[in-house]
């Protein structure tokens, strides 16, 4: 089963507790444009949009753009985190790492 762009976008909103006003606040969109994605067949996203969007509900662009669920939502959620790790510096790096290993100390 395939999922569109806006059901992808309305359900990661929802996960996250937003509002259309809040996801929209978020990506400096209007709220009428965070609800076109998600309710008009086919949406028509603007990059830099969609760009902000996936970044802000935690996932990639290539996620939400793929209807025929080559990408996995998980996969998805671990390339924006990775994203996210490598433009930190090397002192918050050290410190997840630290994290990591004492979890990795109670299982």
């Amino acid at each position: 089963m395939s999922s569109t762009l806006g059901e992808k976008i309305r359900k990661f909103r929802k996960e996250r507790g937003y509002t259309l006003d809040k996801l929209a606040e978020l990506t400096d969109s209007s709220k009428s444009y965070i609800w076109e994605l998600e309710n008009k067949t086919p949406p028509r996203p603007s990059a830099g949009k969609i760009t902000k969007i996936a970044k802000v509900l935690g996932t990639t662009i290539e996620y939400l753009m793929d209807e025929g669920h080559s990408i996995a939502k998980e996969d998805a959620s671990d390339k924006s985190f990775y994203r996210k790790y490598r433009n930190m510096d090397s002192k918050t790096k050290e410190k997840f790492r630290r994290m990591v290993e004492l979890w990795d100390e109670d299982g």
